[in-house]
């Protein structure tokens, strides 16, 4: 007598992943690749702890498609976080993961070939390649943590986590930025709800166990001491929430949770209300707030890319544009460079003054 088969009914195939293991066998962080994240993670934790003055910039396209141009971007971001580094610390955006609302592209792990082909164990592959290329360069890297897994495969390699507007009040991501290496950033969520993050970090904060996978691939209970670097980023909701006045309101629900008035504000998404012009001039009304006193915000996030505005993707991969977004609309290199630039000369004296002096490094 046969038995009704009541699991994977909608399961198509299951196909095998490389091991975490095997991925770091086939492509190693060196040594000195492991002591630039090291030390990356170190400054961005001296950053929350008010040790380092300098403002915490978080740049770089709004996700990676093309590994060519996001190294070409790499390169010119390293030689201007060089001319910057007493008052600014650049971090680069490297996106693999989009969250969908309902469906479009899934990032550069899910399909590499932007094709829906998804070739998941090569997009894994070459994302760690990506990030091993840009340990070698002297770029710390940011990503967001989507995939509860992907950290397994690449958490050696990040210097700083985002937790997104749809995942901020999962107990799932909670649970899992408890266990991660680096601090992480949690959006306030897609209607503007500051709440739901503020619950994260202190969740986050704490020990926990649940599922997942080991270094090895097979199935684990996975125990965490809790990620004391956890902290807001504002991103806007049904308005901005960048303004002097959202600042405050969020330092009080801050002070009423217990938690240090660590702020990172992202100048895209809703506090741009999507419009990448409109991104510049969010970054500067941030950077006013520092200089009329304001000790609160300690990061900024732009999206940014060799060319501006953002394309769609064709069927032949070829017309696409070099170095240009296929996601969110991003402003262009020349804009960052000089947004940068002049910022880093207002706020100089201002930190400089914080500091009492030179930052130590």
């Amino acid at each position: 007598m046969s038995i009704l088969a009541t699991e994977n009914l909608n399961v198509a195939s299951f196909e095998a992943m490389p091991s975490p293991q095997e991925l770091h066998q086939r492509l190693p962080l060196n040594e000195d690749g492991a002591q630039f994240v090291a030390l990356a993670r170190a400054t961005l934790c001296r950053v929350l702890e008010r040790s380092d003055p300098r403002l915490l910039v978080i740049l770089g396209p709004c996700s990676i498609h093309d590994p060519a141009a996001g190294l070409d971007y790499a390169a010119r971001l390293r030689a201007l976080a060089a001319e910057v580094k007493d008052t600014l610390y650049l971090v680069m955006r490297v996106y693999f993961e989009k969250p969908r609302t309902v469906t479009g592209w899934k990032g550069f792990i899910n399909d590499p070939h932007m094709d829906d082909s998804f070739h998941i164990e090569e997009g894994m592959e070459r994302a760690r390649r990506f990030l091993v290329d840009l340990a070698a360069l002297g770029v710390p890297a940011a990503t967001e943590a989507l995939d509860p897994a992907a950290p397994q495969y690449l958490g050696d390699l990040i210097a700083w986590y985002a937790i997104g507007a749809r995942t901020s009040e999962s107990q799932t991501h909670r649970e899992m930025a408890s266990g991660l290496s680096a601090p992480v950033g949690f959006k306030n969520a897609t209607d503007g709800n500051i709440g739901v993050a503020i619950n994260a970090i202190r969740s986050a904060r704490e020990p926990h166990s649940f599922l997942g996978i080991a270094p090895d691939g097979t199935q684990a209970i996975v125990r965490t001491r809790g990620n004391r670097y956890g902290h807001i980023v504002l991103r806007g909701g049904q308005s901005p929430n960048y303004d002097t006045a959202q600042v405050a309101l969020t330092e009080q629900e801050l002070t009423q949770a217990g938690l240090e008035h660590n702020l990172v504000i992202d100048c895209a998404h809703a506090n741009s209300r999507k419009k990448p012009e409109l991104q510049p001039l969010v970054f500067r009304d941030c950077v006013h707030q520092i200089v009329e006193g304001n000790r609160s915000i300690v990061g900024l996030m732009l999206e940014s890319n060799l060319v501006a505005g953002n394309q769609p993707i064709p069927a032949d991969k070829s017309g696409l544009t070099y170095g240009c977004s296929v996601t969110d609309p991003c402003i262009g290199g020349d804009t960052t460079a000089k947004l940068i630039r002049e910022s880093a000369a207002t706020l100089a004296p201002v930190l400089r003054a914080r500091a009492g002096g030179m930052v130590e490094r």
